[in-house]
């Protein structure tokens, strides 16, 4: 079963400096039938304008990913990381026992935009840490590039659970399936651009929840960018 959650059904705020939008219940946007699906808990598409951001503040026991699609992000934490992120870079964070950190558009002119995701980790109280990791273009092109597992197979990023993250860019020549284990399911979250899973269309900021299906294909792509939960 294929279940879309259209781009216009998320939670939305525009504070001016920020646009942003919930796929999941975050912050003063609460729908309980919307908390996450598996470990997967936020998907939040963020425009940040240019010398703003988020100031220093702190999580825990979280696995916390941010995506850049468009411009630039300095980060900053606790741990003494310091790095400015940009597309094809993926930034992990394991709050674990707590961390503190700002993220900030270091452009006078351009936007930043980002996805922030967090997946609930399978274990609790370990020590916070943060990884970068970088993917060309290539990488992602008519295929679907693992970003971050729970052993960060295929240098991928380290979670701590039992799920994979895909990001692909395909087009309209591109037909790729990614086959699911039995009782293992699958969200997809559209970055931009227009594709079909399963034959069910989706556009830019379209999501998809996949349960009781042995595979995820996706085609009929016009510039498309995605993102792929493959979760417990």
């Amino acid at each position: 079963m294929v279940t879309i959650r259209k781009a216009e059904e998320r939670g939305h705020f525009n504070h001016g400096w920020l646009d942003t939008w919930h796929t999941f219940s975050f912050a003063d946007y609460y729908d309980p039938r919307e908390m996450g699906f598996g470990a997967l808990r936020v998907i939040n598409e963020d425009r940040v304008q240019p010398g703003r951001g988020f100031g220093m503040h702190g999580h825990r026991d979280m696995e916390i990913i941010t995506y850049i699609l468009e411009g630039a992000l300095e980060h900053k934490d606790s741990m003494g990381n310091g790095s400015v992120i940009r597309p094809g870079n993926v930034q992990r964070m394991s709050a674990g026992t707590g961390v503190r950190h700002s993220e900030f558009n270091p452009s006078r002119e351009e936007p930043v935009h980002l996805l922030q995701i967090w997946i609930e980790p399978n274990v609790t109280g370990i020590a916070p840490s943060y990884e970068e990791k970088t993917f060309e273009p290539r990488e992602k092109q008519g295929r679907l590039r693992l970003i971050a597992s729970g052993d960060g197979r295929e240098g991928s990023a380290r979670i701590h659970q039992d799920a994979y993250v895909y990001a692909s860019v395909l087009e309209a020549q591109d037909r790729v399936t990614h086959r699911l284990a039995p009782g293992r399911r699958a969200y997809v979250h559209v970055a931009r651009g227009t594709v079909a899973v399963n034959g069910a269309p989706l556009r830019a900021g379209d999501g998809a929840k996949i349960t009781g299906e042995s595979a995820a294909t996706f085609s009929g792509a016009h510039a498309a960018e995605l993102l792929l939960f493959d979760l417990a």
